[in-house]
């Protein structure tokens, strides 16, 4: 892709519900397109750079809701974990973040991947279905994309953002925990 000099892509959930996805659903434009449309289910998550939009260790595209998830190697499921997403002025239900993991076999893999899609009442489908029965065939031409989603996905033992696992320690951080335990030591 060409983005401009010191492009980051951050998103928060809110924005990646309603700045991207919505307008997706919506047929509006993206400005900037940068997600790109990624049949995801072909590819294992080692694949994504280069195919789906990279920021640090974590990867973004569109993909289609599916229930179909296997990979030439693996398959991903889902965590049994869907939140919902809020728009933080109104705290109005925009979207549902689903968790899956990725199996290599029965062997639960460290991928994770974030799918968000739009709530059923939010969806294009109706205005479609409106324009349909008034007789306008064009709009069974245009591709459904009320069931497109985003997905994010990010190996979790690499992520930044779930480093507060507490699994290793900086040089910095072992060495301030060793002057708390001087506290428990008394000097003569």
């Amino acid at each position: 892709m060409n983005l401009p000099p010191g492009f980051r892509f951050f998103p928060t959930d809110e924005e990646l519900v309603v700045h991207f996805l919505h307008r997706r659903a919506s047929l509006l434009p993206c400005h900037p397109d940068v997600i790109p449309d990624l049949d995801l289910y072909p590819y294992d998550p080692w694949d994504l750079p280069g195919k789906a939009l990279g920021e640090g260790r974590q990867w973004y595209f569109y993909s289609r809701k599916t229930q179909e998830r296997v990979t030439s190697n693996g398959y991903w499921e889902s965590m049994g974990i869907d939140e919902p997403v809020f728009t933080s002025s109104t705290h109005k239900r925009v979207g549902i973040k689903k968790y899956l993991t990725f199996y290599l076999g029965d062997s639960q893999s460290n991928w994770v991947m974030q799918e968000y899609s739009l709530p059923d009442s939010s969806s294009s489908s109706g205005r479609s279905s409106k324009r349909s029965s008034r007789g306008s065939t064009s709009s069974s031409h245009k591709p459904d994309y009320s069931k497109w989603v985003i997905c994010r996905v990010y190996e979790q033992n690499s992520s930044e953002e779930e480093d507060d696992d507490g699994a290793e320690l900086s040089c910095l951080d072992e060495v301030f925990l060793s002057l708390d335990d001087l506290d428990e030591v008394s000097l003569p």
